[in-house]
């Protein structure tokens, strides 16, 4: 039985990483992840951050390229990936799949911007970035 479970695990675990953001992912992650964008970049796939270590309309580090591919098993992403819109989705479902499995929006904001897997305890770090985010998903929810 175990292994059965594993293998079947495993598959929907390829076929759900292999694959673009799905329709189901994308309704219950887009609205946040287009807030994300708009303060991260106002949705520039082009933006580098000050210091070079950001990308992207997400802007993504080359830290969260490498676990993104740990998480699947598999060297898919790289750093070019970082500037695509869609690869950027992509990651950040897999990285909040992986670390939020609860899919709670505020521990998604706030471990996007922090990368820390104790977000919530530590909330005080990431408080400003959090009222920026869901403000701006308030105004494009409005603005539907």
């Amino acid at each position: 039985m175990k292994k059965v479970f594993f293998i079947f695990a495993f598959a929907v675990t390829c076929l759900t990483t292999n694959a673009q953001v799905s329709p189901e992912m994308n309704k219950k992650w887009g609205a946040v992840m287009d807030a994300i964008e708009q303060v991260e970049s106002r949705g520039d796939t082009r933006a580098v951050s000050p210091n070079g270590k950001w990308v992207g309309c997400m802007q993504i580090s080359e830290i969260l390229v490498r676990e993104c591919n740990n998480i699947i098993g598999q060297k898919k992403f790289t750093y070019k990936d970082r500037y695509s819109r869609e690869k950027s989705r992509e990651m950040f479902v897999i990285f909040q799949e992986k670390y939020n499995k609860e899919g709670n929006m505020e521990k998604a904001i706030r471990l996007w911007n922090s990368g820390d897997l104790n977000c919530m305890q530590r909330k005080a770090s990431t408080n400003g970035y959090y009222r920026r985010v869901m403000a701006s998903y308030n105004n494009l929810a409005r603005n539907k």
